[in-house]
């Protein structure tokens, strides 16, 4: 970063810092997310190893987003010792840029797996329900709420005055998901698995189709879908919803049968940022962005796999994403970023908001 590029990040820093109000630092209490608010700018990251330094904090922090989600693997706990998991929940807790924005930023967080707690870990996790509590006490969730009591901790929220509404879903790709299809030995396809189509088999569990498909009769003008692995990508061989198709298909044909309009999926998980887009037959473009790797995306170049939906990418670099939303036109502007880890932009798609509405 250049020096009059450095200043500038350091004075927007100072200001932002000094008009938020602050929280006791020696709590794990987090600011709330103020649901009369006009949400503008959304912060979005995944994949933060907690021994290991994180300067991406103040950038993130400099872009004085209204909101960060935190969308998986926001530690690497991998460990049915829920004590081995809570100190590498304090190893995150104690880094100074985590520490400045979470005390001052509301934060919605779910997990990916090794948050979790086992790498590619879906039902057959041990200690999911222990893991779980442990998640929801450091993420300072109440404990009456209703994540306390359910199987997973998948959530939703609404902010803002109508009109201006946004919905944030966070989905459980973990909790409920049935085992996914290795890939046969002599496949040459790069990555673990291949697309299953057995009818059994859940991504989300049924308890949770049913709370997504009531959520998403919400009203709202603009909702932002949290998938911990990537929803729209269909052609690398690691985790993906397209290894369970059908359940890929059930997920556009429930936004179709709801009615739901303004949706734009975040995902993390892959180590590198893209922005992918598809027609998913649900009357307008389906876009997933990507944000992955805050503090171990690949610092040297390599290859691009193949991904015949991305009309973006970042395959190397740590980075973060940022959604903004123009409010003040007459048809809302929304822009879809990746941002290194420098705060620069990378990958940009504006498109006015009517975009993601049924012709």
């Amino acid at each position: 970063m250049n020096d009059r590029r450095s200043s500038l990040l350091s004075l927007s820093l100072a200001v932002f810092l000094i008009v938020m109000p602050g929280v006791d630092a020696q709590t794990r209490q987090r600011p709330r997310l103020d649901t009369g608010k006009t949400i503008t700018r959304i912060a979005i990251g995944s994949c933060a190893v907690q021994d290991q330094p994180q300067p991406i904090w103040d950038p993130i922090i400099a872009t004085r987003p209204d909101v960060f989600m935190f969308i998986g693997d926001n530690i690497y706990g991998d460990t049915e010792d829920m004590n081995e998991m809570k100190s590498k929940y304090d190893m995150l807790d104690a880094i100074p840029g985590f520490r400045r924005l979470s005390r001052r930023i509301p934060m919605l967080a779910t997990w990916d797996d090794h948050d979790y707690g086992l790498n590619d870990g879906g039902a057959n996790y041990p200690k999911r329900a222990e893991s779980q509590q442990v998640f929801l006490d450091f993420f300072g969730i109440p404990t009456d709420s209703p994540r306390r009591s359910r199987a997973g901790v998948y959530d939703a929220i609404i902010a803002g005055p109508s009109g201006r509404r946004v919905q944030f879903i966070l989905l459980d790709t973990r909790y409920h998901r049935s085992s996914l299809r290795p890939k046969p030995p002599n496949d040459p396809l790069i990555g673990r698995y291949v697309p299953d189509d057995d009818p059994q088999k859940t991504m989300l569990g049924e308890e949770q189709w049913q709370w997504l498909a009531e959520q998403l009769t919400q009203p709202a003008e603009f909702r932002i879908i949290a998938s911990s692995i990537q929803v729209v990508a269909e052609d690398h061989g690691w985790e993906k919803w397209m290894n369970l198709a059908r359940e890929r298909e059930r997920l556009f044909r429930l936004i179709r049968e709801t009615g739901a309009t303004g949706v734009v999926f975040i995902s993390g998980d892959r180590h590198l940022a893209e922005l992918s887009m598809m027609d998913g037959g649900i009357g307008y473009p389906i876009y997933d962005l990507t944000a992955s790797g805050m503090n171990n995306a690949s610092h040297k170049w390599r290859a691009y796999e193949t991904n015949r939906h991305r009309v973006g990418t970042m395959n190397w670099g740590d980075n973060f994403g940022l959604i903004t939303i123009d409010w003040k036109k007459s048809d809302p502007i929304v822009s879809l970023q990746i941002r290194d880890a420098d705060g620069e932009i990378n990958i940009q798609r504006k498109f006015p908001l009517s975009t993601l509405s049924r012709k």
